[in-house]
């Protein structure tokens, strides 16, 4: 599939901004971090800059953005629609929960409500995200048992490391998020990993024979249906040399997973504010390197379509 920059921006933006939002709601609901006010507000800004970001740059793979409004209306078969119907309503608790505790300083009552029920949406988004390429069949790269939960382990991850360079960014460093990072961090490179082995012994039943029932020999096309580049080729006939995509494996594990993982565990044995150095840097990176792995997720894809064109 072709990588677009807007749709690798947009998961990988607003899965760190769900996966920050949902542990802010059900830590800062449950009073296990503070209701610091600076925590509050740059946190939850940071959560809802990524979602809002991540969601406005999707539409610029639309061919006409100002019609997106119509895919709300199809909620009922369309994980599209779900997961537009499902973000706007995440907004509802996020906004209050964020107004009780920057405004009104308190993160018990009715704002640990609302911080869990953002929560709750927010976990729910992603996963209407993740379903949208796991309900694809002509692409049995994603449509698997892997796509769905990597969604939900990264989001947990980058969250997780997010928050835990802002904590330790404001001198609140909680010992917990900084085990819940490093694990997480460990456990999305492992399913990575997984993902790939799995995908490279994929073996895709479907060919030109079975495509047209056609039988008793090998089918193949003599020429092209037509003399130029055309849309399904553009976007579900991306092809990428397998030297480069090994190379872009290496470095989307040594930035999303590697290197994270040696900051994180750099910060168990410095003092604040030193730790807020490596903490802070192992989210940048880590950030830059999931950039990378979208962008393999879906060069890496290919689509049945491409069976026409003798791929």
């Amino acid at each position: 599939m072709h990588p677009a920059f807007s749709v690798v921006f947009f998961t990988t933006a607003t899965g760190a901004g769900y996966g920050l939002l949902a542990l802010l709601g059900v830590l800062g609901g449950l009073q296990i971090v503070p209701a610091d006010f600076w925590l509050g507000l740059v946190g939850l800004g940071l959560a809802l800059g990524l979602i809002a970001a991540g969601l406005l740059s999707s539409t610029g793979h639309l061919g006409r953005p100002e019609r997106g409004w119509r895919a709300f209306s199809q909620w009922r078969s369309s994980w599209l629609s779900r997961e537009g119907v499902a973000s706007v309503i995440t907004f509802i608790p996020a906004g209050l929960f964020g107004l009780g505790w920057v405004f009104f300083g308190r993160t018990e009552g009715w704002v640990a409500i609302a911080g869990l029920l953002a929560a709750i949406g927010a976990i729910v988004t992603v996963c209407t995200t993740g379903m949208i390429y796991a309900s694809l069949k002509p692409i049995a790269q994603w449509h698997s048992r892997y796509t769905l939960p990597a969604y939900l382990i990264f989001a947990a991850m980058t969250g997780s490391v997010l928050l835990n360079a802002l904590l330790q960014g404001f001198g609140i460093g909680s010992t917990g998020v900084l085990v819940l990072s490093l694990l997480a961090t460990l456990a999305g490179w492992g399913w990575k990993l997984a993902t790939w082995r799995h995908n490279d012994r994929l073996e895709i039943p479907t060919t030109a024979n079975t495509a047209t029932g056609l039988a008793g020999g090998t089918v193949r096309s003599l020429e092209w249906p037509h003399t130029e580049e055309n849309y399904l080729l553009k976007e579900m006939g991306f092809r990428i040399a397998r030297k480069h995509s090994a190379k872009l494996r290496m470095l989307a594990q040594a930035l999303a997973f590697a290197l994270p993982v040696l900051l994180i565990a750099a910060t168990f044995a410095l003092p604040w504010p030193y730790a807020a150095v490596p903490s802070v840097l192992a989210a940048i990176v880590q950030f830059a390197g999931m950039l990378v792995e979208r962008w393999l997720f879906f060069a890496e894809a290919k689509h049945t379509v491409t069976l026409y064109y003798g791929r």
